[in-house]
């Protein structure tokens, strides 16, 4: 039975890596369907919502959603859209892989490692308290609840993969009680899985060892707040954000997207690299069983870029949008 998914276009070059990468999808033989929605910043200024109703409507009856990156406003204005979609849905679970690919050159070789990131809370439950107009006051929320679910995850996860490790990424000599928590329920977690080494270390000295020596990790748990920013350097190592794919899984629903951003800057220029969206698509596939679509996709996309020759631009290549999109069609 065909799939029918929600597809929210975003902003900036969301709509145009969506179109490439629905087209792909087409091409490769995905059994879906789609129910496209424009959100985002522009929706917001022309409707007063950045989400229509309709849409939410289509998520909550088809319960997967492809989205692509929608611009949030700095320091003012709306509240992250990805943020509120996490809670709304409760997708506690942020799977972000970054593998290294040969034809894409950086300083590191054979990177393959995948951060879990706790996904509904920790700094970004959005509790902020003006105390005077010199001091403000901001929570950090971490539970036993949304700690377990997430490192049973990362577990689990290895268990089924062959994974060998798991290292909790925390701050705990300093927030002694809320990363002490979390780091106390992963050492308990970790004693159901005796297979699987399982270390931790601080937040900080992590960062630095991934880029020293990154080929000492293999799955990596934390909360939310150093996920978000561990991941983003995760995926330097392996050539940018242009590659790096993620889902947000929940118990009932699940979000795949690209962790880029909107790039307003080069929308409308035809230079997005939909990669990372792209391979988010696969990762819905895989979760939907079309494992053989998905394979078939990734095989394409590996061999275009060791081919090397119509990549875009952070690709060191002068390939458009479309230019790249046909190519992997033509290795389909």
């Amino acid at each position: 039975m065909t799939k029918t998914i929600t597809v929210f276009k975003g902003d900036g070059i969301g709509p145009e890596i969506t179109d490439a990468v629905l087209k792909i999808l087409d091409k490769a033989g995905a059994d879906l369907n789609y129910e496209i929605f424009n959100v985002g910043a522009k929706e917001y200024e022309t409707n007063g919502k950045l989400i229509p109703d309709e849409a939410f409507a289509s998520f909550d009856k088809n319960k997967v959603l492809l989205k692509s990156p929608i611009t949030t406003p700095i320091g003012k204005g709306f509240r992250s859209l990805n943020v509120t979609l996490r809670k709304k849905y409760d997708l506690y679970a942020n799977i972000r892989p970054a593998k290294s690919n040969n034809a894409v050159k950086t300083a590191f070789k054979d990177i393959d490692l995948i951060v879990f990131r706790e996904n509904t809370e920790d700094l970004y439950v959005g509790v902020e308290e003006q105390i005077d107009e010199n001091t403000v006051h901001a929570t950090k929320i971490i539970t036993r609840h949304a700690s377990e679910r997430i490192i049973k995850d990362a577990f689990e996860y290895a268990k089924a993969h062959n994974r060998k490790k798991v290292t909790c990424v925390h701050k705990a000599n300093i927030l002694k009680m809320s990363d002490g928590l979390f780091l106390n329920i992963f050492y308990d977690i970790a004693k159901n899985y005796p297979e699987i080494e399982a270390n931790d270390k601080i937040v900080d000295n992590t960062c630095m060892q991934l880029v020293m020596n990154p080929q000492q990790f293999d799955i990596m748990v934390m909360p939310n707040l150093y996920g978000d920013i561990v991941s983003d350097l995760t995926s330097g190592l392996i050539g940018g954000l242009g590659l790096l794919p993620s889902s947000n899984l929940g118990k009932d629903y699940a979000m795949f997207e690209a962790v880029h951003g909107s790039a307003p800057d080069i929308a409308g220029k035809h230079i997005a690299n939909p990669t990372a969206l792209l391979w988010s698509a696969c990762m819905m596939l895989e979760y939907l069983g079309q494992n053989d679509v998905a394979s078939k996709i990734r095989k394409a996309v590996d061999e275009v870029l060791n081919e090397g020759i119509t990549l875009t631009p952070d690709l060191h290549g002068t390939a458009t949008t479309e230019a790249y999109c046909d190519a992997i069609i033509a290795k389909l």
